[in-house]
């Protein structure tokens, strides 16, 4: 109960995976992206996100926006090039590599994608409330596609795209607290049957797919509502007014080897202690030759 106001039901947190990841990941990160009024400057943006990016533009249109007399090769080549961005990446000639590279990613995923197929949703909001939280997250496809339980009718599929280096695995799809928190609020908006989460890799044109239970969507749900539970309070102590040294130790950091990947790395010395910021491109896989600095 609201101990303000006793009788009335506790203001419920509100909150989307990435938030509650940014929490439970590192504090510091936390009040810096949230709380902090002006937010502190980030470092420069990454070429990866911007990869990413593009690659979700694209797919948008082609799935949620354009007829199937536009869902052409070259169609979608044009429209990776006047969606394409230069930020982050380290020259001109690294950034067309990668626009070229993005553009053929795409195309092979698409090669075999019937033109008039029409998913559920596209970059669809979907949400759920629990007792403590309000959660909410935007998907980047829902799919609809026959039961497998050979009884008929239809279920739903939670689909993300990757550009990642790393190759994915089913072990990734089912431990991902925001696909299981997207499927939990399809169910929710769609009043539809939904278990199966599928990541779906670009770089190597897989899918990494698992499917959840009661028992592991229970799981999921109750570690998004601890997280929820433990911001809601450092929010709440926030609100209070901090000084300097409260904030910091309300907010730690939690240094380690992905704080040289952070946004705020440059503005947080235990972080730059155990991992320099690293170069805006550094997530890529890079194609492209290296400058020669022997000379």
């Amino acid at each position: 109960m609201n101990e303000m106001l006793p009788g009335m039901p506790t203001r419920l947190f509100v909150a989307t995976p990435t938030k509650l990841m940014t929490f439970a990941d590192c504090k510091r990160k936390y009040r810096y992206t949230y709380l902090e009024t002006p937010r502190p400057p980030k470092g420069p943006p990454w070429a990866h996100n911007t990869v990413g990016a593009v690659v979700h533009e694209v797919f948008a249109d082609f799935f949620g926006r354009w007829p199937a007399s536009r869902r052409t090769p070259d169609e979608v080549v044009a429209k990776m090039r006047s969606s394409w961005r230069s930020e982050g990446f380290r020259d001109e000639q690294q950034s067309l590599t990668w626009r070229d590279r993005a553009t053929d990613m795409v195309l092979g995923y698409l090669r075999d994608t019937d033109p008039y197929y029409e998913p559920l949703g596209v970059e669809r909001t979907v949400a759920f409330t629990t007792e403590r939280a309000s959660l909410r997250g935007r998907v980047d496809r829902i799919d609809e596609r026959p039961a497998r339980d050979g009884e008929g009718g239809t279920e739903l599929a939670i689909v993300d795209y990757k550009t990642g280096r790393r190759p994915l695995t089913s072990t990734d799809a089912r431990s991902s607290l925001a696909m299981a928190l997207y499927v939990l609020g399809a169910r929710r908006v769609l009043h539809r049957p939904c278990t199966r989460v599928e990541l779906h890799h670009l770089p190597t044109n897989s899918v990494a797919a698992a499917d959840h239970d009661d028992a592991s969507l229970a799981r999921h749900q109750r570690r998004a509502e601890s997280i929820a539970d433990d911001a809601a309070a450092a929010e709440a102590r926030w609100h209070t007014g901090l000084t300097p040294a409260e904030a910091d130790e309300a907010f730690p950091p939690e240094p380690g080897p992905l704080c040289g990947w952070c946004d705020f790395a440059r503005i947080c010395p235990q972080g730059r202690r155990v991992a320099p910021p690293r170069d805006p491109w550094s997530g890529l896989d890079d194609p492209t030759p290296q400058p020669d600095d022997t000379d």
